[in-house]
């Protein structure tokens, strides 16, 4: 589909001593071409155009090229002054000949162009790049704190306004999901898988301590009871007060008996005052014992998930780095 040549025709005829008459008519014609932005920016377009004569058959007017596809090429560069985000390739010039003259002659020219990509390298495909390497970065970020997963969320906001533009900068008149978008849409899946492992991560460490805050209550429960109970037995005793034949007791055996239980007790105490020392003794480390095996247990497991999934995650990404920069390069 062309506009309307606004230029006006020429009057002027050129006559040479073979008979041959020229008539040269210079117009600028608008044309519409669909684009092929599967490989965009990297994308080379062609567009045709295609002269013949609708109401005069070939017996009445031949069409000819006047120059082959390289001298048509040159000749178009010679004129060419400014290339602004295309840039010419080559003019290929097509001649299909009537074989029943009452068919028309047909001539194409295609023009070839490719697309400046180095602003789109810079300014877009490079920061996606680089935000992928800080999502590779941030394993070396300890997962204590949460500051590991605040950096992710924030690289992976980043990415989402990285997609924004391209949603602008992308023409919407292909068929195929072009290799740009695959390329944003698989760095925004490797980065959000790569956050969820880190939340997972978190989980395994998060769920060790508060295993280790549960049995500690819990010994915490029993260390009461068990005081409650020593309290209890110590507070009562039994008293056995053997009668004499006649009832009474001499008043010095009686201070004696009263020395001895008073110094029975008080050893009795003393005692009991040892055993609490020693069982609290004992039950403290018992439980850091314990919470050094359930804290080392969900570490090494929380370590083990997090250097697993980083070995794949490396493989993976440089897989689809590379086939998505062979598919470019096709």
């Amino acid at each position: 589909m062309t506009e309307k040549d606004k230029a006006p025709p020429s009057p002027y005829l050129t006559i040479n001593n073979k008979g041959d008459v020229e008539v040269q008519n210079d117009q600028v014609l608008v044309s519409t071409c669909r684009m092929h932005i599967y490989k965009f920016p990297f994308d080379i377009q062609s567009c045709n155009l295609t002269f013949k004569s609708v109401i005069h058959t070939a017996r009445e007017i031949r069409l000819q090229p006047s120059d082959n596809s390289s001298e048509a090429t040159e000749w178009s560069r010679e004129l060419m002054r400014t290339q602004y985000e295309w840039l010419f390739k080559k003019l290929t010039v097509t001649a299909n000949n009537a074989s029943v003259l009452t068919d028309q002659d047909i001539v194409i020219y295609t023009i070839t162009m490719k697309r400046r990509s180095l602003l789109y390298i810079v300014n877009f495909l490079l920061p996606v790049l680089f935000f992928l390497c800080l999502d590779l970065a941030s394993f070396m970020i300890s997962d204590y704190g949460g500051e590991k997963l605040s950096f992710k969320v924030t690289v992976l906001l980043a990415i989402t306004v990285l997609q924004l533009i391209l949603n602008e900068i992308l023409p919407s008149s292909s068929n195929r999901v072009p290799l740009i978008a695959t390329y944003c849409i698989g760095v925004f899946a490797l980065m959000m898988l790569s956050l969820f492992e880190t939340i997972f991560v978190m989980y395994l460490r998060e769920r060790g301590s508060q295993q280790v805050e549960r049995d500690e209550h819990n010994i915490q429960e029993s260390i009461k009871s068990t005081r409650d109970t020593n309290d209890w037995t110590q507070g009562g005793f039994i008293y056995n007060m053997s009668s004499s034949e006649n009832g009474e007791m001499l008043p010095g055996a009686k201070e004696d008996r009263d020395s001895k239980l008073l110094g029975d007790c008080y050893t009795l105490e003393r005692l009991s005052d040892e055993l609490r020392a020693m069982e609290k003794s004992l039950t403290q480390l018992f439980k850091s014992k314990k919470e050094e095996q359930i804290c080392d247990y969900w570490t090494k497991l929380a370590l083990k998930v997090d250097k697993t999934f980083f070995f794949i995650y490396v493989i993976v990404v440089i897989l689809f780095l590379v086939l998505i920069f062979l598919e470019w390069n096709k």
